[in-house]
């Protein structure tokens, strides 16, 4: 076919587990996969989870060009998979194919961030509520030690650092929901707003009117309330995309007004 069929991830990439590990949160740490996960999976499989893991935690820019040959080498296999995992994200709207196979992350437009979005509020509430009954103490601490490293890492300067401890933060909540599809249905959303939230800082950086709704959420997991935990990751989701938005469409109009498509 001209496209890969698509492979539902029915579980976290390799070198995240859905359990909080003692010693930090390794579970959302990047690993090479193992000669025996390269054999549970094909390489093509392997590419695309990695590939997955840049997109959603922001470390690929909008329009970033993605070389096959440069990609090959990094990873260390044959062009062929990695080409047939660029081809797969490209049909899931996270990449797109310009003539002579110049390949580049997509810039989603402001209408499509809408959408996702409320798609995003409905869904990351459910997740969390879902990963209620299986979050213990220790869980909570880890959340707070990622609440603490994200507001370290704006203070300093470190987006890049904000950006992973924010994914973190809410993906190791949702990978406790054990519901693979839901968690499936949030990576396919993340992996095409991801890249736009590196954007994020400093120009669209997220403000609160209270308090920071990620204590919030913590406050909600001690005391075992699913609907403060429900709200509170909707509000964020509100309050922290504002900003957000409103640089999108800046950039939008600013494009329009070049004649250019953003």
């Amino acid at each position: 076919m001209t496209l890969p069929r698509s492979t539902p991830r029915s579980k976290p990439p390799r070198g995240l587990s859905r359990k909080w590990p003692k010693g930090g949160n390794a579970m959302l740490e990047h690993a090479p996969p193992s000669p025996e996960a390269q054999d549970a999976e094909s390489l093509s499989q392997v590419v695309y989870n990695r590939l997955c893991d840049r997109l959603m935690r922001a470390e690929l820019r909008p329009h970033q060009r993605l070389k096959v040959r440069e990609l090959s080498r990094e990873m260390g296999m044959s062009e062929t998979p990695v080409r047939e995992a660029l081809f797969q994200l490209a049909h899931q709207g996270a990449l797109e194919i310009k003539p002579r196979y110049y390949i580049r992350v997509r810039r989603i437009s402001v209408s499509e961030y809408e959408d996702i979005r409320d798609i995003r509020m409905q869904l990351e509430p459910l997740a969390a509520e879902r990963a209620l009954p299986f979050i213990n103490d220790d869980d909570i601490c880890e959340m707070e030690r990622l609440h603490a490293q994200l507001l370290a890492a704006e203070a300093s300067g470190n987006w890049p650092g904000a950006l992973k401890a924010n994914f973190d933060f809410h993906f190791g909540l949702y990978y406790r929901s054990e519901m693979p599809s839901l968690v499936e249905m949030l990576e396919r959303l993340w992996i095409r707003v991801g890249p736009i939230l590196s954007e994020l800082y400093p120009e669209a950086a997220p403000t609160y009117g209270g308090r920071h709704q990620h204590e919030a959420v913590l406050d909600a997991l001690r005391s075992r309330s699913a609907y403060a935990l429900r709200e509170a990751i909707r509000m964020d989701l509100v309050e922290g995309g504002q900003k957000l938005r409103r640089h999108l469409k800046a950039v939008e109009v600013d494009a329009e007004n070049q004649g250019a498509k953003p």
